[in-house]
């Protein structure tokens, strides 16, 4: 199973992105996903996810400036960040909950001040 992100980019203070994440079959149906993200000399975290029944959750840190969302039609999962800090800039994976080995390239967000 895999599970490609992309979208990211450079984005000033403020702005926005939208992420995406194909994945290579209908795991969303039968499992919950999430997205993830790597900081420079940062553990990778868990900031958003959502149950294949819809309910989704998120860190502290991103609550109330990014949703997460998911096509069954297309097997694609979504990030809409808004209100985007230099914090937020990071590799953004996305991976099923509990995450699978595979995690792929992620895609970089970089937030400039």
């Amino acid at each position: 199973v895999q599970l490609q992100a992309s979208g990211g980019g450079l984005v000033q203070a403020g702005g926005s992105l939208r992420l995406s994440c194909v994945t290579s079959r209908n795991i969303l149906n039968f499992n919950g996903a999430g997205w993830y993200r790597q900081a420079p000399g940062k553990q990778r975290e868990l900031v958003a996810t959502i149950t294949v029944g819809g309910t989704t959750n998120y860190e502290d840190s991103v609550n109330g400036r990014f949703t997460i969302d998911r096509d069954y039609a297309l097997n694609t999962m979504y990030l809409q960040m808004n209100s985007l800090k230099p914090e937020d800039t990071a590799v953004y994976y996305c991976n099923i909950v509990p995450p699978g080995d595979y995690w792929g390239q992620g895609t970089l967000v970089t937030v400039s001040s």
